[in-house]
């Protein structure tokens, strides 16, 4: 009944962004394969072609491609990032790999205010994330936009209304992409035939058909993800056909098992089900250092403790299925798509639960939508902006944000890289961590280090240009992809001791967040779309540092480092050095997403 605008997926971060942008902005879409035929794809009617970006380079062997068929049938194209060099590539242009990495924003100079161009500024900010970039565009194509380290950013075959940006429209933080995304849904011809309603019928209806003759053991954090789950399947099913289990894994933040319990119970889900297995994950969890597989014990420990609440409970597996809150980024994080990269193993996507998935024993009303549209059918079913609001929260809690490390990580020749920022910047004194942190760089995963840098009192940058130094330093440094600014603590050397998930450790990280989310409650600080607080085993004085990863964002896939008032800053500072006797050092990142992700693992 809807034309749809069809995106290619490539295995990009962005692909579902793209569709969910698209869907947003009033057209349907639909996002397909890659390798999808003509035929099939003619099958579909679409008003429009979008190809995503990706984490290959064109010119590899087996990299992802299109036919040459694709792009010759009169259909509107739009290539974003990979998908602008898969146009380029396939129409006689050459990709090279990039001398200047771009990650972040970048100021775009547009040539011509045409075709998805019109109406754009002249100089506009747009989000870049790539190492390849096109050199020469195909015959028939102009440039239509450029950046100081990419000469065609932009390039477009108006006759055949054929575009390619190398950067981000669909993102929140490219300022005029969701005005060029509306340029090509008018060029598309298919504006204003799409709305969320439309979605939610769909789900609630797709629901009853995939849960025919069963009821869902649905597993709750109490975020917005899952309350939003449990709403819809609540409306698709009856209350009574629906039951949640929230499991107190002993990571939770300060007090968090009961203010969730009160407010899922005031929202109507007064049979919220808690069981208490703080030992059973911490036990499981002690000597384990490395990231990916503290996310996948602590997803198999879910599914272990659902089983056994299910025997506990005489709940028939013939008569129930497994419910739960996965949104896209967990899926496309985890390489959930075929040619995704792996960034990190969410614990909703652990391979046992990928079996399930696939023997059609689990179900995810939300997994194809973003946070922001998640909220947003969250108010379309009358929950309280209490619950739809609060700041997203990991389904591992704090045990993926209590790092953890066996020896020293020193990066090789780290002095150099110290020596050469402060040549760059000679107001700062830069100390690289011996740790590691995950990030997301080019559509891939980068595990790299941080790097903190130190101002003495009066030469403190403006916000802005603290910014602009982290995007500047991860660009130039291939293996930092992290900065932050040390707001508390000495520039002499770190050193790092082996250390593990522990309940004092726990302890120690709860005291500092709870301290943090009372004083940006106290400020109303509503700019903050979240606000991880991490406990880092770099040592001072034989103790540990806090690091503070405030953030802007609308749906998680990129995100920008919020700045926090002075006033507030200090307050936390003074109250961490109070009340946190285990902590020496306090760090505030200052990446954005990409190169960091939000969550430091």
């Amino acid at each position: 009944m809807h034309r749809p605008i069809v995106v290619f997926d490539f295995g990009g971060q962005y692909a579902h962004l793209i569709a969910n942008r698209i869907r947003r902005l009033g057209a349907y879409s639909e996002i397909v394969s890659n390798d999808i035929s003509k035929e099939e794809l003619l099958q579909k009617n679409p008003a429009g072609i979008i190809f995503s970006g990706g984490p290959h380079s064109v010119y590899e062997e087996n990299a992802p491609l299109v036919s040459k068929d694709i792009l010759e049938m009169n259909i509107p194209v739009l290539g974003i990032c990979y998908g602008h060099q898969i146009i380029a590539h396939v129409l006689g242009g050459i990709v090279e790999s990039s001398p200047i990495h771009e990650f972040g924003k970048s100021e775009v100079a547009i040539e011509k205010n045409e075709g998805i161009f019109k109406n754009i500024p002249q100089n506009s900010i747009m989000w870049m994330s790539h190492g390849d970039h096109v050199i020469k565009v195909p015959e028939g194509f102009l440039v239509s936009a450029n950046t100081k380290d990419c000469s065609i950013a932009a390039m477009s075959n108006l006759e055949k209304n054929i575009y390619g940006i190398q950067f981000h429209a669909e993102v929140t933080h490219s300022e005029k992409g969701l005005l060029l995304l509306q340029n090509f849904i008018a060029i598309c011809g298919v504006e204003n035939t799409w709305n969320i309603g439309d979605m939610i019928e769909e789900s609630i209806q797709s629901i009853q058909k995939k849960c025919e003759g069963k009821k869902v053991f649905l597993l709750v954090s109490g975020g917005v993800d899952s309350s939003v789950c449990f709403a819809l399947l609540s409306k698709a099913l009856g209350k009574e056909r629906v039951f949640g289990c929230m499991v107190d894994h002993g990571m939770m933040r300060k007090n968090e098992s009961e203010e969730v319990k009160t407010m899922l119970c005031n929202a109507g889900f007064s049979d919220l089900h808690i069981e208490n297995a703080q030992e059973k994950f911490l036990d499981s969890l002690k000597g384990i250092t490395n990231p990916e597989e503290k996310r996948k014990i602590i997803g198999n420990l879910f599914l272990e403790l659902q089983a056994e609440v299910s025997q506990r409970m005489n709940l028939s597996p013939k008569e129930w299925i497994l419910g739960q809150g996965t949104i896209y980024p967990d899926t496309i994080e985890s390489g959930g798509t075929k040619h995704a990269s792996k960034i990190k193993t969410h614990h909703n996507r652990v391979d046992a639960i990928q079996q399930m998935i696939n023997a059609g024993q689990i179900i995810e009303p939300v997994a194809d939508l973003y946070k922001d549209e998640v909220r947003e059918v969250g108010r379309k079913l009358g929950l309280s902006e209490n619950l739809i609001s609060r700041h997203p929260f990991p389904g591992p809690g704090l045990g993926v944000r209590v790092l953890c490390t066996e020896k020293e990580d020193i990066l090789e020749n780290k002095e150099y890289y110290e020596q050469s920022i402060q040549d760059q910047y000679p107001l700062c004194t830069a100390k690289v961590l011996p740790i590691r942190s995950v990030g997301v760089q080019g559509d891939g995963r980068s595990y790299r280090h941080p790097v903190v840098l130190f101002f003495k009192e009066n030469t403190i940058p403006k916000w802005n240009t603290l910014l602009s130094m982290a995007t500047n330093i991860s660009n130039t440094y291939p293996q930092i992809n992290r900065v932050l600014w040390g707001v508390q603590g000495s520039m002499s050397e770190y050193s790092v001791e082996p250390k593990y998930m522990t309940k004092d450790r726990i302890n120690t990280l709860q005291q500092a967040d709870a301290i943090v989310r009372q004083c940006i409650q106290d400020h109303s600080c509503s700019h903050i779309w979240q606000f991880p607080v991490v406990l880092a085993p770099v040592l001072q004085h034989e103790k540990e540092a806090i690091i503070l990863r405030p953030i802007e964002s609308e749906n998680a896939m990129t995100a920008t480092a919020a700045q926090l008032p002075d006033d507030i800053l200090q307050s936390i500072i003074h109250r961490i050095n109070s009340e946190v006797p285990a902590i020496s050092s306090i760090f505030y990142d200052l990446t954005g997403k990409p190169p960091g992700t939000i969550e430091w693992e």
